[in-house]
């Protein structure tokens, strides 16, 4: 006698439905249980893949910004570099620059007391005798050889030392400019 026999014949088809359900209902609950064995495992391996990632990714891009910090303190100290060059270029070219105001000064204070006195050459014309004789009006102080020399004005003295004080700022101001190209396009 098997166990479906005990049943009466009325509950056979249901018990039957019933042990068929059960045994569906225990296969669906095993192949969830593996499904989301697996899925979990697979999902674990992805997530320790993507921490791996970004792990490399943060690796790669602090060593990139360590390069580039490296870079900016290399690019810092040409800068300081520079500065300090071009404040020594500034000083020597504001120290010539000075200089040259100075010895004006005194040139033109020099000027305006008469103690010094502008002469220029004066050119021999065909009318005149020989132009290597000796100065006829030699002064205590010295000797004069030439030709003959004819004293400028002080007014017109005091112009061509300012003239000349013009200029050599110019020149002083066009080799300070000279300098700091040169230092920075080095």
């Amino acid at each position: 006698m098997s166990l479906i026999d005990l049943l009466p014949p009325v509950v056979r088809p249901w018990a039957i439905a019933l042990v068929l359900l059960a045994i569906a209902a225990g296969a669906a609950g095993g192949a969830w249980t593996v499904q989301d064995w697996r899925y979990g495992q697979a999902l674990a391996e992805q997530g320790q893949k993507a921490a791996e990632k970004a792990t490399a990714e943060a690796q790669s891009a602090t060593a990139r910004a360590e390069e580039v910090t490296a870079a900016l303190v290399v690019e810092q100290a040409k800068r300081v570099a520079l500065e300090g060059r071009l404040k020594v270029n500034d000083e020597t070219h504001h120290k010539e620059l000075s200089d040259a105001k100075n010895t004006q000064q005194r040139l033109s204070d020099r000027l305006a007391t008469a103690d010094v006195r502008l002469s220029v050459l004066l050119a021999t014309g065909p009318g005149r005798a020989g132009g290597d004789e000796l100065s006829a009006a030699a002064s205590a102080g010295g000797v004069v050889h030439g030709g003959t020399r004819a004293e400028l004005d002080p007014a017109h003295a005091q112009r061509i030392i300012g003239i000349t004080g013009d200029g050599d700022r110019g020149l002083i101001a066009l080799a300070a400019c000279q300098a700091y190209i040169r230092e920075v396009s080095r």
